[in-house]
């Protein structure tokens, strides 16, 4: 395989397992929140979290917007990571999931940039929740383009 045919592997393969670990991320956020939601003494809008996905699954064009605006707030922390895990070749799926979760609360930062700020408890826990929908992305994202990432072939490929 040519270095430019393997160099547009890789590169498809990084795209193509950022889409579908934002897709898996934003369904562990929602049974994230579900599951937190049947806890006692659980926030109240935690519920509404649970069972937002109706509305993305009836009104198709929330759902898209819901994905692009995932896409939009972590692409940029994402390709920084995506492009450090490919030159170093790191293929540790720890250091994928570490990557994701930092990823995603990095996007939370984009969208609520005083989160950091809030005393709110519940802020805190969304933070929590959104960077473990990360860890779940991340890992979703090492099995797709993760395992073999390395822009430079092995031996065996040359």
């Amino acid at each position: 395989m040519s270095a430019a045919k393997h160099l547009m592997k890789r590169v498809l393969m990084m795209l193509a397992g950022y889409l579908v670990a934002i897709l898996v991320g934003l369904i562990a956020v929602v049974a994230i929140y579900a599951a937190l939601s049947s806890l006692p003494n659980a926030p109240a809008y935690f519920d509404l979290m649970g069972v937002s996905p109706i509305a993305a699954f009836v009104v198709p064009p929330l759902g898209m917007f819901i994905y692009f605006l995932t896409i939009v707030v972590t692409a940029p922390q994402t390709l920084i990571f995506a492009l450090i895990a490919e030159f170093f070749s790191l293929r540790n799926a720890m250091l994928h999931m570490v990557f994701g979760a930092a990823a995603a609360a990095g996007g939370f930062f984009l969208i609520w940039p005083g989160a950091a700020e809030d005393v709110d408890l519940e802020r805190w826990a969304d933070i929590g929740i959104i960077a473990a929908a990360g860890l779940v992305a991340g890992l979703v994202y090492w099995l797709i383009a993760g395992r073999d990432a390395g822009f430079r072939r092995s031996l065996s490929e040359r």
